[in-house]
C-alpha cells in the first residue's frame, strides 16, 4: 500500500467512526483535524486516533494505553495482540463513556 492508499483508507476509518458516533446517543464530542481524531467524553477524558503515515498504521491513545493497528487483508489489526481496530474501539469508548457503542462492521 502506498501513502495515498493509506491516507484514503485512514480517512474511511475516521468517517466510519464519526458516522457511528453521530448515530448513537452517547455524549461524546468528536473532532477531526488533519488526520487526528479526538473523542472527548463527559468526564473530560479523551481518546486520540491518528494516522501514522511513516508506518502506515492507525494509532490509538486511550486511558488504558496506546495501540497500533496495521492493515492486514481487509482489517486493521493490533500489531501486538491481534485484536481488530473497531472491536477494540468499541471496548475503549464504552470504558471511558460508560455507554455501549456499536461501530458496526466498519
Amino acid at each position: 500500500m502506498n501513502e495515498q492508499e493509506f491516507n484514503q483508507q485512514a480517512a474511511e476509518v475516521f468517517s466510519n467512526i464519526e458516522e457511528a458516533l453521530d448515530g448513537s446517543d452517547a455524549d461524546i464530542d468528536c473532532n477531526l483535524n488533519e488526520g487526528v481524531m479526538e473523542l472527548e467524553f463527559a468526564d473530560g477524558s479523551k481518546i486520540i486516533i491518528n494516522r501514522h503515515a511513516p508506518n502506515k498504521e492507525i494509532w490509538v491513545a486511550a486511558r488504558s494505553g496506546g495501540f497500533h493497528y496495521a492493515r492486514k487483508e481487509d482489517n486493521w489489526i493490533n500489531t501486538r495482540d491481534g485484536s481488530e481496530l473497531f472491536a477494540s474501539l468499541e471496548t475503549l469508548i464504552s470504558q471511558q463513556s460508560g455507554e455501549d457503542i456499536d461501530l458496526g462492521e466498519a
